[in-house]
């Protein structure tokens, strides 16, 4: 069979919910791993509680997602993107069972030995990251809006749904022996069935989607040569003769003509890396909730950031403004002077309200942003945008986690 002329309207193609949903599953899938391990902080503070696990185990995976993302954004146009995302997940379903076997190899000792050997498994977290994400956006920026949406609704999905299985898992193992131990390998093997999950649905099940194979194709015929492991797993073979009638922008073009949208990207992940998880954890201080405050805030941010996902389906509620954007991304920054006076004089009420508004507003303002940048390109510029946006991301992401550590100056016994 041969690639599809382009002549068909995708509205009349079938298997948009059933594509809807799998973004939503693979969104989930990206971030499940490392959302277990932000979830269960509190599992690592008790068997390190000298080491910052939330700032340094976050440190330790930016760097090589970082790393990872800025090859993959510059070679995108030459990697095989279904080799690319299946490598993603697998690593992630391994990574995450290797920190099951760690724990049961040391049976949950602490120690700087222990210490490093999750810190390596969470580098590997990060090559996974940058495979992944990088890759499924890129493939979804060329389809539907909608299909960018599920899958940004899915990794705020991981967020919340983990934070709100931790409560439970809190709940049930509190007064047991070893209750945090066993919440958090409850946590680190449910991360591993729905990682290997999201392989076989990528690998099977995606690419045999009329909707996704019209889009695949329609890329192809723009002159894409990312998508043609895709369209073969799904039984379609393309014309090499074809990619040579098509001219794309550069990925410098591109940059220059979206430098607005990549730097939002970047600002929003700067505020709210800098503030989730690390300062929710060490710098808001004891109140009458006790140990369950930080899970509560964790929680807090992530079903709000969840919600938040979904408001750009409202019409009237969707930012569509460069302008609006940027104006609302930078308003956020007040946040930070917000945060330090509620940490200091502020009780949990007012504490829970902000980190709310913070997960409302960074969920909302970056589905604004990833959906509206990819308008009016062809395919393979479509496609190399969202590398290219995913990659501003992990930028604002590494740089929030290291401001994070400011919060730390003046505090006793910081280090």
């Amino acid at each position: 069979m041969t690639i599809v002329d382009g002549g068909e309207s995708p509205s009349r193609v079938e298997g948009k919910i059933s594509a809807m949903i799998v973004c939503w599953i693979l969104g989930f899938g990206s971030l499940i791993a490392w959302n277990s391990m932000l979830t269960i902080g509190d599992y690592y503070y008790n068997l390190f509680p000298d080491y910052h696990p939330s700032r340094v185990l976050t440190l330790v995976y930016q760097p090589f997602a970082f790393g990872t993302m800025s090859i993959l954004a510059y070679n995108e146009s030459k990697i095989n993107t279904r080799r690319r995302n299946i490598f993603g997940y697998s690593l992630f379903a391994a990574s995450t069972f290797m920190l099951l076997v760690l724990d049961l190899a040391t049976s949950g000792r602490g120690g700087l030995g222990s210490f490093i050997g999750i810190c390596a498994i969470v580098a590997f977290f990060g090559v996974a990251d940058a495979c992944v994400q990088g890759g499924i956006v890129g493939d979804l920026s060329f389809m539907l809006p909608d299909f960018i949406q599920s899958f940004f609704a899915g990794l705020a999905a991981s967020g919340a749904l983990t934070s709100a299985l931790r409560l439970i898992t809190k709940a049930a193992f509190e007064k047991s022996n070893h209750g945090l131990r066993k919440g958090a390998m409850l946590f680190l093997a449910i991360s591993t069935l729905f990682e290997f999950l999201c392989v076989l649905l990528y690998t099977y099940f995606f690419p045999k989607l009329p909707i996704v194979k019209y889009f695949r194709s329609k890329a192809a015929l723009e002159g894409s040569k990312t998508v043609q492991a895709d369209l073969a797993a799904a039984g379609i073979q393309t014309k090499d003769d074809r990619h040579e009638q098509n001219e794309r922008l550069s990925n410098k073009q591109l940059f220059i003509q979206n430098i607005d949208y990549a730097l939002d990207l970047f600002l929003i992940h700067v505020l709210t890396l800098s503030i989730f998880p690390g300062f929710l954890y060490e710098n808001t201080g004891e109140h009458k909730l006790g140990t369950w405050y930080p899970l509560v805030l964790i929680a807090s941010y992530n079903v709000w950031d969840l919600i938040s996902r979904y408001l750009p389906l409202v019409k009237f509620l969707k930012i569509e403004s460069r302008k609006g954007l940027t104006i609302a991304i930078l308003s956020r920054f007040l946040l930070i002077p917000a945060f330090y006076f509620t940490a200091k004089y502020g009780d949990q009420g007012w504490m829970i309200l902000l980190v709310s508004f913070l997960g409302l507003t960074n969920g909302h303002l970056t589905v604004c942003v990833m959906t509206a940048a990819p308008k009016g390109y062809k395919g393979p510029e479509q496609n190399a945008l969202g590398n290219i946006l995913v990659l501003c991301l992990l930028i604002g992401i590494f740089a929030g986690v290291s401001l994070d550590w400011l919060w730390l100056i003046g505090k006793k016994n910081a280090f």
